[in-house]
C-alpha cells in the first residue's frame, strides 16, 4: 500500500506540470487597433432639380440718369451631372421684376438659358455660369443678351439645396438703338433636387 502511494505521488509529480499547460507566460494579445473613422462623404448632384430664387438687380445704361434697381425673383429647373469632384449641368431660369429705368421704362422679365460648371468643397459645390439671357421692358420690347457669373450651393440634405449666385447681364443696342444696358442680379437660390 505504501508503494501505491509513493508511486501515486511520484506520477502526479510527473504529470501535473504536463497536464496544467507550460510554466512559460501566455503571448500578449495582439493591440485593439480601432477601425478608421469613415471618409467624409460627398453628396451626389446628378439629376434634375427645381427651385426658386429671390434677389436683386441693378440696372445701368450708356445714357445718363436711365438706370435702376429693383427686387428679383423667379424659379429655375436644371440637370447637374456628377462626374466625382467636379459638376456640370445646365438650367433654365425665369425671373421678374420691376426695375424702372426712368418713369415709363421698367425691365418687367429676363429668361436665361445657363451652362455650369463646377468643384465640389465638402457638402457644398462653387461654379461658374454662362449663357444666353433675354430681357423684356415695358415700352421698349426686349432684347438678347448674354450674361456670366458665379454661385455657390450648399446640400442641405440628400435632396435641398440653398445658396447665392451673382450674374453679369449685358444687353448691347437695346431693341437696333444705340442704348446698352447692364443689369447686375445677385439672389439666394433654393432648389429641391429629384
Amino acid at each position: 500500500m505504501r508503494r501505491i502511494l509513493l508511486l501515486s505521488a511520484a506520477t502526479f509529480l510527473v504529470t501535473g506540470p504536463v497536464l496544467a499547460g507550460s510554466l512559460e507566460a501566455p503571448p500578449p494579445a495582439p493591440p485593439v487597433v480601432p477601425a478608421p473613422a469613415p471618409a467624409p462623404s460627398t453628396p451626389d448632384w446628378t439629376g434634375f432639380y427645381l427651385g426658386s430664387q429671390i434677389g436683386y438687380v441693378s440696372v445701368d445704361t450708356n445714357v445718363p440718369g436711365v438706370s435702376g434697381d429693383d427686387l428679383i425673383a423667379g424659379f429655375t429647373a436644371g440637370y447637374d451631372y456628377d462626374m466625382g469632384n467636379v459638376v456640370v449641368g445646365g438650367s433654365v431660369d425665369y425671373d421678374w421684376t420691376n426695375a424702372t429705368l426712368v418713369p415709363g421704362l421698367d425691365v418687367e422679365n429676363v429668361w436665361r438659358a445657363k451652362l455650369r460648371g463646377g468643384y465640389k468643397l465638402g457638402r457644398g459645390l462653387v461654379y461658374a455660369t454662362a449663357g444666353y439671357a433675354n430681357a423684356d421692358t415695358s415700352t421698349l420690347g426686349d432684347e438678347d443678351g448674354y450674361f456670366a457669373g458665379a454661385g455657390y450651393d450648399y446640400m442641405v440634405g440628400d435632396h435641398l439645396a440653398v445658396g447665392g449666385e451673382l450674374l453679369f447681364h449685358e444687353f448691347d443696342t437695346f431693341n437696333g438703338t444705340p442704348v446698352n444696358v447692364d443689369a447686375t442680379t445677385f439672389a439666394i437660390r433654393t432648389t429641391y433636387k429629384f
